[in-house]
Formats: structure tokens, sequence, C-alpha cells
């Protein structure tokens, strides 16, 4: 059968890169730097950078070229059933992080509307959780739906899967093409005023400021892979697949440089944007930049809208913007995620691409609802920490482990992209994909077993955020098991008639 293919190596790279950058490059980078020594971080992060975000980026843009099929077919047609659930196991994943991830935008998307009367007021917290998200329900209860939510939900999801209906070509390559330049035009334009502002200098002197003890912490190292690791959407399913469409003669190597280093440039830019408007917010208040650093949605839903309000002029329009650019971030990865199983279904079943797109893109916009109600932050929060850190980073771990340790398949892989790609694999690659990721991911995974498994948060209780056993057994390490064990229960079925067999193309 057969395959869709990129129209262009610029709309590949184009949508690679948008679906590396996304909301975490805005709201969990600059924070992650700051936290871990500042400019001297930055050491650490190139290095994992060059040792492990690019090193699988390459092999993952190789196992979908050279296999040419969804994550699942890719690892099947490389090393049969035993390799097959493992990528039935990153799209279930995949599936897992886009029914929360589609809300986030929602709320990007109504906050963009809020930005131009300024509607979430002086009480900036109080408007997210009580106004807004109507979070008045104890962690576990969903309470009723949050309309104000649910409606760019739906509209979410329209344009998702509206772009996945379009194809390959079409669809995800024409609204990345569009998507990505406009993202970065309009952050430029956030970035650029927010340097302007009193103060800034100081949010980047914090931002910036080299902290060197800190490079002999080790914990400065994990954070740096672990971010790397995250920012990349490696071990998600996502780029095998993204690869798959590509032709047979492409430059794997190249491609996976500059999307790694486009990435990180933009994760630069968003540090010195972030960072810049911290130290205008810190100024006006008369406090350091560390009383107001903070990640996440606290940092965007609660932190921003604050700084907004005291922009010298035109509040509005720099709201809009920010919110904007989380919009656009936001889709570009959501439209990449979603595609792994969509694609994953179509293929393993033999049913046309706008069917599995109406079955799986229809069900995660169904169960997407749940995080659409009362309680939904919570269900977001704890499914968002287990999927990420026993989904995501584990299968990152097995993922290198099988691939070079068990199955052996680094060299055939290495002598598969040097064959096609100007930047030659050397020794480098299967050391940093075989002995460098693996230790460091595994320490990483068996801090993560340890902190959760003996309970050694900071709460009252020791458990993630101080959620009950019950909401953590039943929303975060039933979902992340789930994963698991329906990758492995899937890889069971045959593969439909079309896909059973393949023939690499000489």
């Amino acid at each position: 059968m057969e395959r869709s293919q990129w129209g262009t190596r610029a709309g590949f790279v184009m949508a690679a890169i948008g679906s590396a950058v996304g909301l975490g490059n805005i709201w969990r980078f600059p924070y992650v730097a700051y936290e871990n020594g500042g400019g001297a971080f930055f050491i650490p992060y190139l290095f994992a950078l060059l040792t492990a975000g690019i090193p699988i980026l390459i092999m993952e843009f190789t196992i979908g070229q050279k296999f040419r099929g969804s994550a699942p077919l890719s690892f099947f047609r490389m090393s049969g059933k035993k390799l097959e659930w493992l990528g039935w196991w990153a799209v279930f994943v995949s599936f897992v992080i886009s029914c929360y991830y589609a809300v986030i935008i929602a709320w990007a998307i109504r906050y963009t509307i809020f930005s131009f009367n300024l509607a979430w007021g002086t009480d900036t917290e109080g408007f997210l959780f009580n106004e807004f998200l109507q979070l008045t329900v104890q962690p576990g209860q969903t309470g009723g739906i949050v309309w104000g939510v649910f409606i760019p939900l739906a509209f979410t999801w329209i344009i998702t899967l509206g772009i996945l209906f379009a194809g390959v070509k079409k669809g995800i390559e024409l609204a990345n093409r569009i998507f990505i330049p406009t993202l970065v035009v309009i952050f430029l334009i956030v970035v650029i005023r927010a340097v302007t502002l009193d103060g800034a200098l100081m949010g980047l002197d914090a931002f910036f400021k080299p902290n060197i003890e800190e490079l002999m912490n080790p914990a400065v190292w994990v954070a740096a892979y672990g971010h790397i690791f995250f920012s990349l959407s490696v071990a998600f399913a996502i780029m095998i697949t993204y690869a798959s469409y590509l032709p047979k003669k492409s430059d794997l190597t190249n491609n996976a440089f500059i999307t790694g280093f486009a990435n990180s440039a933009f994760e630069l830019l968003a540090g010195i944007g972030i960072f810049a408007a911290l130290g205008f917010m810190a100024n006006q208040q008369g406090v350091a930049v560390a009383d107001v650093a903070t990640a996440g949605v606290g940092l965007a839903f609660v932190v921003f809208p604050q700084i907004i309000n005291e922009f010298p002029g035109f509040n509005g329009f720099f709201g809009a913007l920010f919110f904007l650019s989380l919009t656009l971030a936001g889709l570009t990865s959501l439209i990449s995620i979603t595609e792994t199983y969509v694609a994953g279904v179509s293929e393993k079943f033999g049913i046309t691409r706008n069917k599995s797109l109406a079955f799986g893109g229809g069900l995660a916009a169904l169960i997407s609802i749940l995080f659409a109600t009362q309680g939904g932050l919570y269900f977001l929060d704890v499914v968002d920490y287990f999927i990420n850190q026993f989904g995501v980073a584990f299968i990152g771990l097995v993922e290198v482990i099988l691939v070079v340790w068990v199955f052996r398949k680094a060299d055939m892989l290495r002598d598969h992209a040097n064959g096609i790609s100007d930047i030659r694999l050397g020794g480098w690659w299967k050391f940093c994909l075989g002995i460098v990721t693996p230790i460091v991911l595994g320490y990483m995974m068996f801090g993560l077993f340890r902190v959760n498994i003996l309970k050694q948060f900071d709460t009252d209780n020791g458990n993630y955020e101080g959620y009950s056993n019950m909401f953590i057994m039943s929303a975060g390490v039933t979902v992340a098991a789930a994963a698991i064990i329906l990758g492995v229960l899937a890889s069971f079925g045959k593969w439909h008639k079309d896909y059973a067999e393949f023939k690499e193309e000489k």
C-alpha cells in the first residue's frame, strides 16, 4: 500500500520542530534552568542534548524511515512480536497525554480572549481556580462540566482532527508551515517587548548568572537530561511515526540536529522572554526575582496575567500574543501526539485513516471531557505526573536497552543512517545510546520509584502533592500501568495483510 509522504524536507523538519516545541518550552525550561544553576545549567543541558537527546532522535528517525510504519509497525518489522508491544506502549501513553493536553490548549484559547479586557482582574489566582476552573471539589471528585473550558476544548479538537483529516502533506505539513513561523514571530514580539521593560535586566541576570558550584551537583545533571528527554518528543512514538513519512533518501542525522538545536533555540528565547517579564514584575513589586519565579500552570495562568496587568501599555494586546503563542505551541504538539495512534490503529486493522481518526480522535475527545470538569485539574495533575514519569521516561530507558543491548540493532540502524545522511555516525552514537543514556535514565527511574514507593515527597502523607492513596492508585498508578498492559495486549493481534509483510525498498 502506498504510504503518505511529506511534500518537502522543510515540511518534515517543521513538523518535527512543531512537535518538539510545546508548552514545556515556554513554561518549564526557564524555571528548570533558573533552579539548576542559571547560566551554568547550559553546560549539562548542552551535554545532555548531544549525548542523549539527539542520539535518541537519530535512532527514532532511522527506525521510522527504514521500516516505514507507525511505532508499533516499525518495531514489529524490525524485530517481530517481541518488540511490537513497545510501540503500542508508547502509543497508549500518547493517547492518554492527548486527552489532557487538549484541555490546557483550551485554557490558553480562553485566556487569549480574556486578555483583551483583562478579565482575570487583580486576583489572578482566585480567578483561575475559583471563577474559571470552578475548582470547588476534592481530588478524585469530578463535579459538573465547566462549560467555559468545554467549549474551547471542543474547538481544540475540531481544529486538531480537521488538520489530521486533511492528511500528512495537506494537513500536518501545511498546518506546521503556517503555525511554526507564526509562533516564532508572535513570540519574538513578546520577547522584544519584555526585554525593554523596566527591571528586565534584573530578571535576565537571575536567569543567566552562572552558579558554577551547581555543576558538581548530580541532581542538576539529572535535571538537564530529564528536561532534554521530555522536550524533544522522544519515546512518544511521535518521531518514529513522522519519520515513516520520509522518502527513502532522506538525510536523517542532519534533520535530527536541526530539530534538536531549533528546539533548544526556542527554549532559550522563551527563557529570555519569561525572565525579562519576571524581572519587570519583581521590580514593580519591589521584591527579588526568586519571589516571583515559578513554572507550569502557575506561571502561565497566574503570574503572567499579573505581569500583563502591570504592563505600561497595550496590556491586552501583549496578553493575547502570549496566550496565542501557548495555543499554537500546544496545537502543533497535540497534532503530532494524536497522529501516533491514528497511524497505529489504521495499520493494525487495515482501516482507512479517516475511520481510525474518527475512532481514536473521537474517543480521546470524549475522555478529555473528564479534564473539563470542576475536578479536572486534579485529574490532569496526577495523570500528567505518572504518565510522563512512568510512561515516557520509562519507555525511553526500555527502548534504548532493548534496541542496543537485547536485539542489538544499533549497528544496523547506524549503517542505514550513514548510507543516506551527510553527518556520519561513529562510535560516539552507540556509546551515547548504549552507555550514557541507560545510566542517566536508569538513575532517574531508580530515584522516581524510590520517592514514590517509599512516599518521600515533602507532603503530609508523603504522596505526590499530598493526594490520597486511593486517588494516587486509581488516577495515577492505574493509568500508567494500563498503558503498558494494553500495549502488550495490542501486540497479540495480527497485522492486516497489507502490513504483515515488509520488503525494504532498495
